[in-house]
């Protein structure tokens, strides 16, 4: 039995880039330590993938009426088709390395109930990357030279004890709001919101949005406003920076005071799903304070 299983629902593996950067991610995720991955979906090149990397592949997802896996079908496949006691769920673009498998172990060790979520680094790789020898340490290199410490609005990994999530609302995978609802959630009824950013480095490898209409990021579309109204509205739309403990050294403490965080406190007294009035306005004010601080590395 591994004590983590990594699981994840990727895009179909005929968009050349997209190939380059889901094979990186299962070829990392394969040497970690202590990990099984699961691979969800039929889409052209999946289970052609999942045999080529020997992981499990899971064919039969329930769908929206477009076709898109719902998230909570496949948070039932990770915990229906693995047996770890810790599971995590990584979007197909994603490199973690065996920090993130440390921080679990750390994580899990201190807490019963809890989500662990970091804010992720930008990384161009175009080509397959070597994952000969250190690999890590190399794509350390490249992340500190090149790489960018993306927006806490982008949360890319949620590590979590397999008794939680057992139940999700029936939210479209890839589009906005369901990957904020997780830290709602956590924050508000599990009780712990863990932010790892300090300790783990997780690797977003760019790409175009050629597979959605208008090649352009699902902001704004039907399905990201269904998405919300399924979430709970706006209120219910949490970042990065609203977790309240962080991962620091190995050990859960409470998160650093900065104001960036008591910025978006601030702002969260203002949210409305109006989208217009004073309130409005204030938020978005405060939100436009905070943009110039998010993206600033925590050590």
């Amino acid at each position: 039995m591994a004590f983590l299983t990594i699981f994840t629902a990727p895009k179909p593996f005929t968009n050349p880039h997209i190939n380059v950067i889901q094979r990186n991610a299962l070829s990392a995720w394969t040497r970690l330590p202590d990990v099984e991955v699961i691979v969800i979906g039929d889409e052209p090149g999946i289970p052609e993938a999942a045999a080529e990397f020997g992981v499990k592949n899971v064919r039969e997802v329930e769908r929206d009426e477009k076709g898109i896996p719902l998230v909570s079908a496949v948070m039932e496949i990770g915990h229906r088709f693995s047996d770890s006691p810790m599971l995590c769920y990584a979007n197909g673009d994603m490199i973690l390395m065996s920090d993130a498998v440390e921080a679990a172990r750390q994580v899990a060790a201190q807490v019963k109930d809890f989500l662990l979520v970091g804010q992720r680094w930008n990384l161009d790789l175009a080509e397959p990357f070597d994952f000969s020898g250190d690999w890590e340490a190399r794509l350390r290199a490249e992340v500190s030279k090149r790489g960018e410490f993306y927006s806490p609005w982008g949360i890319d990994y949620f590590i979590f004890p397999r008794h939680l999530y057992t139940e999700v609302p029936d939210f479209t995978i890839g589009r906005p709001a369901w990957d904020n609802w997780m830290v709602y959630y956590a924050r508000t009824k599990i009780g712990m919101a863990i932010d790892a950013s300090r300790q783990v480095v997780a690797v977003h490898q760019n790409h175009d949005y050629s597979h959605l209409p208008g090649n352009k990021p699902p902001y704004g579309s039907e399905v990201a406003k269904s998405n919300l109204i399924k979430a709970g509205g706006r209120r219910c739309v949490y970042n990065i920076l609203d977790t309240n403990r962080e991962l620091v050294r190995g050990r859960v403490r409470r998160p650093q005071v900065r104001l960036v965080r008591w910025l978006r406190r601030l702002e969260r007294l203002f949210v409305n799903d109006k989208a217009h009035g004073w309130a409005w306005e204030i938020s978005l004010r405060l939100r436009r304070l905070q943009a110039p601080l998010e993206s600033i590395p925590r050590r």
